[in-house]
């Protein structure tokens, strides 16, 4: 295609190829003349033209080679130019993803061995895109498996729970309810302190099942924000459990969204944690950024506690909350005491580019 640049300088294949014949043809003009005019100076009567007759001579040579020149250039680079228009062409098929597309293969001369080698590197090309589909196909797969993986690994981790915790307890309601039934009329006191018990267990139960329904909750956040969805969590805690929750939750819309969703879980980890093992009537979370460099999350409750270094039943959870604090650049510590409650403090780093 023929463009225009500043100085209205026409720059095309066409015009080099004629301007190329031109030049030639001037300069085979000029050195015919001055071999003309070398023969007049040496032999003046050997020849039968005089210097008038010589000009002449010169430039009607000059303008039959000049127009040859032209024709000659013209009719060679239109052929140059279609070879190189069928290249253009066929590599604009290319960008649109065409890739089994071919061009025929023109010459043996340097435009022929060029189409060659974009041949070749479209059947590459193609090649590659096969084999990327087929690796995306397979992640696909695989992402499928892990998911499947997963699905059935929390299934088990839900059974193992109901079956050491919930399921025990019911069958020690069970035992313990006929044994009190049995017990009314003969001895009324002491089947009094069974239901009693039973309460306790009962309630107890109640609250296992409350923090597995809290791990069946959805992981992401989905289009709530931190802030947002910890308040619905405590909300519908509040709702169906007999715990009062005390909270000072600041909107913070500095973090990044994989960052929300790990405070997230670490938050619904220790609410559950307090469900199960607690034995809490209030439990206190507050959530605030402190200037521009981390977040501080503070929760406590006023339950049982525990000694950590023979605390056995929630280290799972606690070992999870860790890591996952972890995972965005956060500490995570922890006290308690047995009859003195449990104290969490999280603070989490904001990132420049979070600010």
């Amino acid at each position: 295609m023929t463009t225009y640049k500043k100085g209205k300088k026409i720059e095309s294949l066409r015009f080099w190829y004629i301007r190329s014949f031109i030049v030639v043809s001037v300069v085979s003009s000029f050195l015919f003349f001055l071999f003309f005019q070398t023969l007049l100076l040496f032999y003046p009567e050997g020849l039968l033209v005089d210097v008038e007759w010589s000009v002449i001579i010169a430039a009607t040579s000059f303008i039959i080679t000049v127009l040859t020149s032209i024709y000659f250039g013209y009719k060679q680079s239109g052929y140059m130019k279609n070879r190189l228009d069928d290249l253009s062409t066929f590599i604009a098929t290319l960008a649109r993803g065409k890739f089994s597309e071919r061009i025929a293969v023109g010459g043996k001369d340097e435009l022929g061995r060029l189409t060659e080698d974009i041949n070749q590197l479209a059947y590459k090309i193609q090649n590659q895109v096969k084999s990327l589909q087929k690796l995306a196909d397979e992640k696909n797969e695989l992402a499928i498996k892990a998911h499947n993986a997963a699905t059935i690994e929390e299934r088990q981790r839900l059974a193992r729970e109901l079956h050491d915790s919930v399921s025990q307890q019911l069958f020690a309601l069970s035992i313990m309810s006929s044994a009190a039934i049995r017990m009314f009329d003969p001895y009324p006191e002491e089947a009094k302190k069974q239901l009693t018990d039973i309460a306790s267990i009962a309630a107890k139960a109640q609250g296992e099942m409350r923090a597995l329904l809290l791990h069946l909750r959805p992981i992401s956040l989905t289009n709530d924000t931190l802030s947002v969805g910890i308040q619905k969590l405590l909300v519908e805690l509040e709702e169906r459990t007999p715990i009062t929750f005390q909270k000072d939750i600041q909107d913070i819309d500095t973090l990044s969204n994989a960052t929300e969703d790990h405070l997230f879980r670490i938050i619904q980890e220790a609410l559950s944690n307090i469900l199960r093992h607690a034995d809490a009537t209030s439990v206190k979370l507050d959530m605030h950024q402190k200037g521009k460099q981390y977040v501080y999350i503070f929760i406590s409750d006023n339950g049982k506690g525990f000694e950590l270094n023979t605390q056995k039943q929630s280290s799972y959870g606690l070992h999870t909350m860790r890591e996952r604090c972890e995972e965005i650049g956060g500490q995570f510590s922890i006290r308690s005491k047995k009859g003195e409650g449990t104290h969490i403090e999280i603070h989490v780093p904001i990132r420049e580019e979070e600010n």
